[in-house]
């Protein structure tokens, strides 16, 4: 989710909206627009690229005007405005005009840094839009998304949502709400389950959740589905890694509540609640046959040999006999 500054007035007159998640962008340019048209129906919104903003073009649109017209003025991708346009950006920045909002979309990093850092000096609105990467981070995504519509969803419903989707953050919101739209009560993950059955078992934690309980024919007809519908290889590998070391992490902790093991062993309490049913037929010698399988796929897969999908077979098939260990 989006991060702010303390300044959270949208109708600041200068936005920073800094970070390369386009969703979050987009919505911070909204956010704005919204304010605005709150204020002034009739507010004027430009939304320029920096080929659309030539040096000079930013000193016409922020001119007074003789009917006093409130006016948003978006620039994308502002790193990639050329050296004299930054200039007048800076210029700008320095005495902004009233009842114009500025809003600069910068990805953030070394280029175009400059501007950065004085939008920043300048005083302006911040909202951090950072590139969603780790399942910890989509996943708060997703709550939030819930909370923010009113509603409530069980902590196991957002994972298999998230589990079903995938990582992009426009069709997480859109099924979540989706689903706030159609359900009523609480979302569980049978809810979950009924909408996006096809998409979960498609997912590559699908194929990951079979092959650690031993079930190894229901993985590998998951995987099947899986790479038929375009699953990038790398995350189903990425997915059994995940599963393998979380049955390691466990089985390796000490004893105690789920809430105690989560913090200890940065999980969430109803996953230790899932691991803990995975890894009944778990040994050690079990878990690290299963991390040389997965090691042997991820090679496999990123040009080690030369079929894929036979690479990620012998995994999971090694992984399902392996969760068998204990059992003979």
């Amino acid at each position: 989710m989006a991060r702010k500054t303390a300044n959270d007035d949208p109708l600041a007159p200068v936005t920073l909206a800094v970070g390369q998640e386009d969703l979050l962008l987009d919505r911070a340019v909204q956010e704005v627009v919204a304010a605005a048209k709150a204020a002034d129906a009739d507010t004027d919104v430009r939304d320029l690229t920096p080929d659309q903003l030539q040096p000079g073009t930013l000193a016409e649109l922020t001119s007074p005007s003789l009917f006093a017209e409130r006016k948003v003025v978006i620039v994308r991708n502002a790193q990639d405005l050329s050296a004299d346009t930054v200039k007048d950006v800076k210029a700008y920045l320095g005495s902004p005009a009233e009842e114009i909002t500025l809003v600069l979309l910068h990805a953030g990093g070394a280029k175009g840094k400059g501007l950065l850092d004085a939008a920043r000096k300048a005083g302006a609105r911040e909202v951090a839009c950072p590139k969603m990467t780790k399942p910890a981070d989509r996943l708060g995504f997703v709550r939030a998304e819930f909370r923010t519509l009113g509603r409530s969803a069980a902590p196991e419903a957002c994972q298999a949502l998230l589990d079903a989707i995938g990582s992009d953050l426009r069709e997480l919101a859109s099924a979540v709400s989706q689903l706030c739209a159609d359900v009523e009560g609480t979302i569980d993950t049978a809810v979950v389950g009924r909408y996006y059955t096809g998409r979960a078992e498609a997912s590559s934690f699908e194929v990951a959740d079979r092959a650690v309980e031993g079930r190894a024919a229901e993985a590998l007809e998951a995987l099947r589905w899986s790479l038929s519908t375009g699953v990038a290889p790398v995350l189903i590998t990425s997915a059994l890694a995940q599963g393998v070391r979380a049955i390691g992490k466990l089985s390796s902790a000490r004893g105690g509540r789920p809430a105690d093991l989560a913090r200890e062993l940065g999980m969430p309490p109803w996953k230790i609640d899932r691991v803990r049913q995975q890894m009944r037929g778990w040994t050690p010698d079990g878990v690290a046959v299963a991390l040389r399988a997965v090691a042997e796929a991820d090679a496999g897969v990123k040009g080690g040999g030369d079929d894929p999908g036979y690479a990620l077979e012998k995994a999971v098939v090694a992984i399902a006999r392996a969760a068998r260990s204990r059992r003979g």
